[in-house]
């Protein structure tokens, strides 16, 4: 993840999976990371408690780079650049 204190560029996309619970959040940033361009950010929303881990470990495992991991209300909020 980046340093605190580093300026993260706005997202050019907002993924919604609030509701929506393992395996879908991973399945559907996998979708929606391909369709933004490269070097640009994702903003994913989602609220399964197992969505920061199983984030964690897809975007290692493809080659994405987890800019930030928010706690926000009731959830999470994650920001990817898509880097492959």
């Amino acid at each position: 993840m980046e340093e605190k204190g580093d300026p993260i560029p706005q997202p050019a996309k907002t993924l919604d999976c609030i509701g929506l619970y393992c395996p879908e959040p991973v399945f559907r940033t996998r979708e929606e990371i391909s369709s933004i361009p490269l070097g640009q950010i994702l903003e994913v929303l989602a609220d399964d408690p197992a969505s920061e881990s199983d984030i964690k470990s897809w975007a290692k495992h493809a080659g994405q780079r987890l800019l930030s991991i928010e706690r926000v209300k009731g959830g999470f909020r994650f920001l990817i650049r898509r880097d492959t």
